[in-house]
């Protein structure tokens, strides 16, 4: 379907950002300018010219932000314009010069001012809008070295970043997997994204053949890929032992400030729910009708028939709801978002794929779908409606300097929504509930379960080069296999998924994973809180969703009632994975 087909109500209107004649204005603007923070160096020991400074930064910020988030959303709407394209690369390249001419600010600021001075400074009225960020210089000071290491440590991450890269075009270009049949018989050339299809196939040969295609091409390039994820590691030891930490882990947790025992707790409490792990592992057997579950059987539905075929106005009130529970307020956001628009609908030709929300700080958010009549799409829906309420929330609570949310808290108010969907869905019993309970299961087996597996690889492969000083490609399957034969059992373990760690690039941003299994653990305590209408609930969530970036992330999370430093979240959300595949047995 052609973009002109469709009709305004289901299209997206980027006014808010930019009226779209403005963006050559706005740029050349910007490029004019593009040194004008160079005036305050060697002032910034003065607090008026330090002030100064952060306003007009701010401001530069705020308008950087705008150009890029238009033009690159209207390349979204149609990747193959040329406009689009070029208008996204000119204002990269400008945003990295601006940041260039700034990049002496922060180490300026550390000359002048003890961790005392930032701390004094972040309350004064007039740093307001900065004090977080004060803070966090001081919290952070002792890691800064001096202007001549941090410049040495900025040329040597252009060079670490390779290992990413390099692995990112192996991936996407060059790696090559063996065709297969299909259901039907056709050849199939196996992708990324044809292997995810075809892992959905209710022929089990069609699952089998794809699988063996896939992670036979990794095991051919093991040792190659096995060299990459070792350089990896190995570039995180050295920004770790540089910055005075004791781990890798530790570092990163740090960027976002986040203790350590969060990831600690993880770890403990699901490995404590393995055991119903695997009875959801022999429902799914019993399910499937197979003699053996198997690797490739682990995303074939349990449950067909059952998807919910709305047209998007049915999915729209239907989310609306079940959202009902969050507030008027909240219920009258989701109708402006649908009526004024904030939400670009339907697949069109060469639109980007999937769904995302997204914004500018002066805008209102946006959400893209490409909304077929799945239940899928009718969750996705309720996904991205969270993200943009809690971009909307934070942006009108905050300053522009504390409204931005760490990607540590990014995916609770999306999952709280969906939470929110199923349980309403299963009260009223709007679904299949075998189908709703299985749906549940698989996002517990896929995001809880797995991605913790994965944190527990992470973590396993840097301590053995921590240990060690290096770890092999065979250690590392070693490390893998074992892993998947504690989380599934032995049972469906194979030779050929020891190789699968080689495929996820999420390996080459370390430590990141985790937070898809915290995000649902936080999701899952919260829905249920206000959900069963839990005291001060509703207030605590509504109230997490404006605080933006102006806390740290877990003292941002203790105000909608979770502490991911004790077990209980984890014991909330493994009880709701309990419940779903206990009944779900039962039917």
């Amino acid at each position: 379907m052609k973009r002109s087909e469709v009709a305004a109500k289901y299209k997206w209107n980027l006014d808010s950002i930019l009226p779209a004649d403005h963006w050559e204005e706005e740029y050349e603007s910007l490029v004019k300018a593009k040194d004008a923070l160079k005036k305050y160096e060697g002032t910034l020991a003065d607090k008026k010219m330090l002030l100064a400074c952060f306003k007009e930064e701010t401001e530069i910020s705020v308008k950087v932000e705008n150009l890029y988030v238009y033009a690159k959303m209207k390349q979204d709407e149609n990747t193959a314009l040329a406009e689009s394209q070029s208008r996204v690369g000119r204002i990269r390249t400008l945003s990295s010069e601006l940041a260039a001419s700034s990049s002496f600010i922060t180490p300026e600021i550390i000359a002048s001012y003890s961790a005392d001075d930032l701390i004094a400074l972040s309350k004064e009225e007039a740093f307001s809008d900065y004090s977080y960020a004060l803070t966090e210089l001081a919290r952070n000071r002792k890691r800064y070295l001096s202007d001549k290491e941090e410049r040495i440590l900025a040329k040597v991450s252009q060079i670490a970043g390779g290992y990413q890269n390099a692995f990112t075009m192996f991936d996407n270009a060059d790696v090559r997997f063996r065709d297969v049949k299909g259901e039907a018989g056709e050849t199939v050339h196996i992708t990324h994204g044809t292997y995810s299809e075809l892992l959905m196939s209710k022929d089990r040969r069609v699952r089998r053949d794809a699988y063996e295609s896939m992670f036979t091409a990794y095991k051919e390039m093991i040792n190659t890929i096995g060299a990459l994820y070792l350089g990896n590691i190995e570039k995180d030891e050295f920004y770790a032992y540089f910055r005075g930490y004791k781990s890798a882990l530790e570092m990163s947790m740090d960027g976002e400030n986040v203790d350590v025992k969060a990831y600690e707790n993880l770890l403990e409490s699901v490995n404590k729910g393995i055991p119903d792990l695997h009875k959801y592992l022999a429902v799914r057997e019993k399910k499937l009708g197979v003699d053996a579950l198997t690797m490739y059987d682990m995303h074939v539905p349990v449950v067909t028939g059952a998807d919910l075929k709305l047209s998007y106005e049915e999915a729209y009130d239907l989310v609306i709801r079940a959202l009902s529970v969050l507030g008027d307020e909240y219920v009258s956001l989701l109708k402006e978002a649908r009526d004024t628009g904030w939400i670009d609908v339907y697949e069109t030709e060469n639109k980007r794929s999937g769904a995302y929300s997204w914004g500018t700080y002066t805008s209102h958010p946006y959400v893209l779908l490409n909304y077929k009549e799945t239940t899928h799409d009718v969750f996705t829906i309720a996904h991205e409606l969270g993200h943009a309420m809690h971009s909307y929330k934070s942006n009108a609570a905050q300053p522009h300097a504390k409204a931005g949310y760490e990607i540590f808290v990014a995916e609770i108010a999306s999952t709280v929504n969906e939470m929110l969907l199923f349980r309403y869905l299963l009260k009223e019993g709007k679904a299949d509930r075998a189908y709703l309970l299985s749906y549940l299961a698989d996002m517990f087996r896929t995001t809880f379960f797995r991605q913790t597996m994965f944190a527990e690889f992470e973590l396993k492969a840097h301590e053995r080069v921590e240990q060690e000083g290096t770890v092999t490609p065979d250690a590392l399957c070693e490390i893998y296999s074992d892993l998947n034969k504690k989380y599934y059992g032995e049972g469906p373990t194979d030779e050929l998924i020891s190789y699968e760690w080689a495929r996820i690039p999420h390996f080459y941003n370390s430590f990141y994973v985790y937070k898809y299994a915290t995000g649902i653990v936080s999701a899952a305590a919260i829905s249920a809180d206000i959900f069963e209408g839990k005291p001060g609930a509703l207030e605590g969530y509504m109230r997490f969703l404006s605080l933006g970036g102006s806390m740290p992330p877990l003292e941002i999370l203790k105000v909608a009632g979770v502490d991911l430093t004790t077990q209980e979240p984890f014991e909330k959300a493994m009880e709701l994975f309990r419940s779903a595949v206990e009944e779900l047995a039962a039917i």
